[in-house]
């Protein structure tokens, strides 16, 4: 096991992976911008070293800066949360060339699955049901127009390196496809660099399932299940809740077989997520996200594991600590994001916090980096807090949170509390009826 653990990231994800640290006896080590002097990971780790200016590019994504810091500190592993440098090939390379251990995946499999052409290639060969589209990408306007008729519109164009809604398009006829299929080139190239697109038969009315995969490295994987991760805002998730409410036992145990079985033949190590649309009975692939999710609180908490404490472990070259027939689901869990954002345009809102009082209680858990008199920095993202519920069912988790929401004071900034408080209103979220585009109209109904 290790000795010692470096955290390279921020906020809320780097705490989380402190207090596991701590669990286990490893020694932590926070890594900071001059903007994050003062945040909570830095108070709280054994060691911390400032690793650049208030720029990610000079900081939290410097490679050289933060090999430097494990070098300086002693680390003998890099855990990468989620975002910045959690799913870059490059950079695992790097850790794994200096004797580093990196906590996740190997660069070979972040590599496979992060480009959403191999992802889907891989996926079909490892028996996962994927969206009808094009076999590759689509070099020109009428390669779309003749895969876009062969499978029948509506189609989605999609960049192959994209990600968080960007490079994505739809067409719903033959008359929308060759504007489309521009657009998301020139979206794609801007954002990425790459303007590789490919085309997917676009879903009306599907629901957004991801299932939790682990991954011993060793030929041997499990599932925990699924989470509803349908309620999002530009194709960012904002309430994600575990079991799916739509979701029966049967295909639960089928999509999550055929996801277990898949990452145990890739020899897959750590924690993974394999992301589908959801209609009709049916299960499409999207992608695999090739590290902890941000909403992976929902799972821990109906399955009652670690998994950061897992992630852990399997880079160290332990075994799991459970095995499938241990997995059982207790009650249900829901989980929001805290923005400090403004209402009703959901505009960025940093500042200094006046005051701050998290919520309490039987089946509540705030993971959250905010304390009295912090100023949240402009640089990052506005992701303040994560307000985690668990009860026996649903209606009692949507009544706890409810009740939990109602606890939380965040003052001196703006925040999306708001949001979900007119959400849980609703009697389509109630009921559980929504779908991946369900928010965007009901935002456009009630906000403008």
């Amino acid at each position: 096991m290790f000795d010692k653990i470096l955290i390279a990231n921020r906020g809320e994800i780097a705490l989380r992976v402190i207090r596991a640290c701590r669990e286990m006896g490893i020694a932590s080590v926070a890594v900071h911008s001059t903007a994050d002097a003062n945040a909570m990971h830095v108070r709280m780790a054994d060691e911390a070293v400032c690793i650049g200016p208030n720029s990610s590019a000079d900081s939290y994504l410097s490679f050289p800066a933060i090999i430097a810091a494990c070098e300086v500190t002693g680390a003998q592993a890099i855990h990468p949360g989620y975002g910045f440098l959690s799913e870059n090939q490059n950079f695992v390379q790097i850790v794994e060339d200096h004797g580093i251990t990196f906590i996740g995946p190997s660069a070979e499999h972040i590599s496979q699955m992060g480009d959403k052409i191999t992802a889907k290639e891989t996926a079909e060969k490892l028996g996962i049901p994927v969206v009808p589209g094009s076999a590759g990408g689509v070099p020109t306007v009428e390669d779309a127009k003749k895969c876009a008729a062969e499978m029948g519109y509506p189609v989605i164009i999609k960049a192959t390196a994209g990600g968080g809604g960007r490079g994505m398009k739809v067409a719903l006829n033959e008359q929308e496809i060759e504007i489309a299929f521009r657009t998301a080139r020139s979206e794609a190239k801007a954002a990425f660099g790459n303007d590789e697109v490919y085309i997917e038969k676009y879903l009306q009315k599907p629901r957004h399932i991801e299932i939790q995969v682990f991954g011993d490295g060793q030929g041997g994987g499990v599932h925990l299940g699924e989470r509803d991760c349908s309620l999002q805002r530009r194709h960012q998730k904002v309430f994600e809740e575990a079991p799916g409410p739509c979701i029966t036992p049967e295909e639960r145990a089928r999509i999550g077989k055929i996801c277990a079985d898949a990452i145990a033949k890739m020899g897959y190590r750590g924690a993974g997520t394999i992301e589908f649309l959801y209609e009709n009975g049916e299960f499409y692939f999207i992608e695999m996200n090739t590290r902890l999710q941000v909403e992976h609180p929902v799972t821990e908490s109906i399955f009652g594991v670690d998994l950061v404490r897992e992630q852990i472990r399997v880079a160290a070259g332990m075994p799991l600590s459970f095995t499938q027939d241990d997995l059982v689901i207790n009650g249900h869990s829901i989980e929001v994001r805290i923005n400090a954002e403004r209402l009703p345009n959901f505009a960025p809102c940093p500042g200094k916090i006046t005051q701050y009082h998290a919520p309490g209680g039987l089946g509540v858990r705030m993971d959250s980096a905010l304390y009295q008199g912090y100023s949240i920095p402009p640089y990052y993202d506005s992701l303040i807090g994560k307000l985690i519920v668990h009860g026996r069912d649903r209606p009692e988790a949507l009544a706890r949170l409810n009740r939990a929401l109602g606890e939380l004071i965040v003052d001196g900034v703006d925040t999306t509390v708001p949001l979900f408080h007119a959400l849980l209103a609703e009697k389509d979220i109630h009921d559980g009826n929504y779908d991946i585009h369900w928010l965007e109209k009901w935002l456009k109904a009630n906000f403008g």
